[in-house]
This record gives C-alpha cells, sequence and structure tokens, in this order.
C-alpha cells in the first residue's frame, strides 16, 4: 500500500510540473487564446508569463526599444505591445484568421475605437504575438482582416467628389474692371 501512496505522489508532482511547465511556455492553441494568455499576463503585471506569450523576434524588438530608449525591460513588455490590453476586462476579439503557420485576429482597440489587427506565429509548437517578426519581414499576413474589409466596402460606397483643383486660379491674372457709361446725367434746367 505504501508503494502505491508514493507512486501515485510521485505521479501527480510530474502532473503538476508538467502543467506548470506548459504555463511557463505560453502561446496558445490558436491565436485567440495566445492573445488571451497575454492579455491575462499583462493584468497580472507578470513580465515573464508576457514574455512568454511573445516570438523571439519579439523578445528581440523589446531589447533593441530598450537599449535604445533606456527604459527597463520590464517597462517594455508592460502592455504586451498592443493598446487592447489597456481596456480593463477582455475585449472583444473577431476574425481569427491562419493560413500554414501566421494567424491573425482583432481584438477591439477601445481607446481608439478600432478593430487593431494583431500578428501571431507558431514557435516552439504554440501560437504567440509577433510584433517583432512583423518588423523583420518574416511574418505574412493570413489574409486581410474584418475591418480592412469594412474599410474598402466603405470607401466604395462613399459618393465620389470631382477632383478639384485648388491651384487653377492660381495662374489667373487679376480681372480687369471695364467701365461700361451708365445714362447720361439729367440736364439741368
Amino acid at each position: 500500500m505504501y508503494r502505491i501512496i508514493v507512486l501515485f505522489s510521485i505521479l501527480a508532482i510530474v502532473a503538476l510540473g508538467m502543467a506548470c511547465a506548459k504555463e511557463i511556455a505560453g502561446g496558445g492553441s490558436s491565436p485567440t487564446d495566445a492573445y488571451k494568455k497575454l492579455f491575462e499576463a499583462v493584468k497580472s503585471k507578470d513580465t515573464e508569463a508576457i514574455k512568454s506569450n511573445m516570438t523571439k523576434k519579439t523578445h528581440d524588438l523589446a531589447k533593441l526599444q530598450s537599449d535604445r530608449s533606456g527604459t527597463p525591460i520590464e517597462r517594455v513588455y508592460e502592455n504586451g505591445f498592443s493598446e487592447t490590453t489597456f481596456a480593463a476586462t477582455m475585449p472583444t476579439i473577431r476574425d481569427e484568421r491562419v493560413n500554414g503557420n501566421m494567424g491573425a485576429v482583432e481584438v477591439w482597440n477601445s481607446q481608439k475605437s478600432i478593430w487593431e489587427d494583431l500578428p501571431f506565429m507558431i514557435e516552439d509548437g504554440t501560437w504567440k504575438l509577433a510584433i517583432g517578426d512583423t518588423f523583420a519581414g518574416i511574418y505574412k499576413s493570413p489574409g486581410k482582416g474584418r475591418g480592412e474589409i469594412e474599410k474598402e466596402a466603405a470607401n466604395a460606397m462613399a459618393p465620389q467628389s470631382p477632383a478639384i483643383n485648388m491651384n487653377a486660379n492660381a495662374n489667373r491674372s487679376t480681372p480687369r474692371v471695364i467701365e461700361v457709361p451708365g445714362p447720361p446725367p439729367p440736364a439741368k434746367q
């Protein structure tokens, strides 16, 4: 009986260790899941958890930004490279798109009242925020987001105004005033 208890204890410790290791590894099972984990890490102010939800190129970008600005690295990571994390609660997430190991989701940015299209990539077997990969030219968008498609549709529906050349009158000379004689003055009596 003692051996069974010891065996179960060891298995429980191993399972707990594996669960903790997975949490430290970060990332998500989808771009949406990865964003949710990043948001939770930002809200808990856990720099290591924030970092674990970002690609290596994003870490390189954070280091570069820290070095150039003289800002502590923890401060660079504190908002997770997205204004959407300033929201008090989990913002609305929509339009997950995936193409191979590249993905994206749109997240509502309540400060600017726009949909922010965030890039994600699979790295080390999980989805991670890929801001640094975007700057490095490695990330390839999985396609237009719904927000971009909606903007294009709105622009296509807007009435087109004719092009107006504001400089058209700049080369004209001042018009001449031609005096036209009026009726003769009344005769004196």
